[in-house]
């Protein structure tokens, strides 16, 4: 199994200089540090690689062991473009993907070995806000619909996923599709109309924020300091 960080966004609506992943969320701790610990422990993880894009230096620097994709275009393009950009650089194999933001506990990567034999897309069951990614599903309870609008969500993606080895040609395919401006749930989302199944997959107790905003980030300092 391969893992893909996307780290290359600027984060605008935070107001910092930094890339989000460095962000600091305990002392000398930043979020691609817990993302790190996290996989670290995940034994069938063969390789990983982190996209990135805005002040780019800054991560290469500061991990100079990991492997790196680069977007170019990180100010004109969203996650599906630099998804893409990895895949294309990649092996095809089971792949692990998640944002580079996303502050989570190990604990939810292990849901994959319960899940084996399954696409699985990491949600946060209940209300949330116009800005997070929403999901319905259908009868069979796979997932129907993935984006910002979905009405009547059932709840959030989170912005963990999980590909099998065998759909991500067609995966890849759809991300291909994409305009600049898509988050790769669009992809998802063509990729479920050409017949390729995700099973959401309830991350239940398990801490999980994705740090778009300022209260968020807040909220995370205030987590780890308790």
């Amino acid at each position: 199994m391969q893992t893909i960080i996307l780290a290359a966004g600027r984060g605008s609506r935070l107001g910092k200089d930094t890339p989000k992943a460095l962000l600091e969320i305990a002392k000398d701790t930043t979020i691609l540090d817990t993302q790190l610990r996290n996989l670290a422990t995940i034994s069938s993880i063969e390789a990983l690689v982190v996209v990135v894009g805005f002040r780019s230096e800054l991560i290469t620097k500061k991990y100079s062991d990991l492997s790196y994709v680069y977007n170019d275009r990180y100010d004109r393009t969203n996650t599906a473009a630099s998804l893409l950009l990895a895949l294309e650089k990649t092996n095809e194999d089971d792949t692990l993907w998640l944002n580079g933001d996303v502050v989570f506990d190990g604990d939810i990567l292990r849901l994959i070995q319960n899940n084996p034999d399954n696409n699985l897309i990491f949600v946060k069951r209940g209300s949330c806000g116009a800005e997070e990614i929403k999901y319905s599903v259908d009868r069979r309870g796979a997932v129907l619909n993935i984006s910002k609008t979905v009405c009547n969500g059932l709840g959030e993606a989170v912005g963990i996923n999980f590909i099998k080895k065998q759909d991500l040609p067609t995966f890849t395919a759809c991300l291909a599709e994409c305009t600049p401006a898509d988050f790769f749930e669009r992809a998802i989302e063509l990729a479920i109309e050409r017949g390729v199944s995700f099973l959401p997959v309830d991350i239940g107790d398990n801490y999980c924020v994705e740090i778009d905003f300022e209260e968020d980030l807040h909220k995370v300092k205030e987590h780890f300091s308790e």
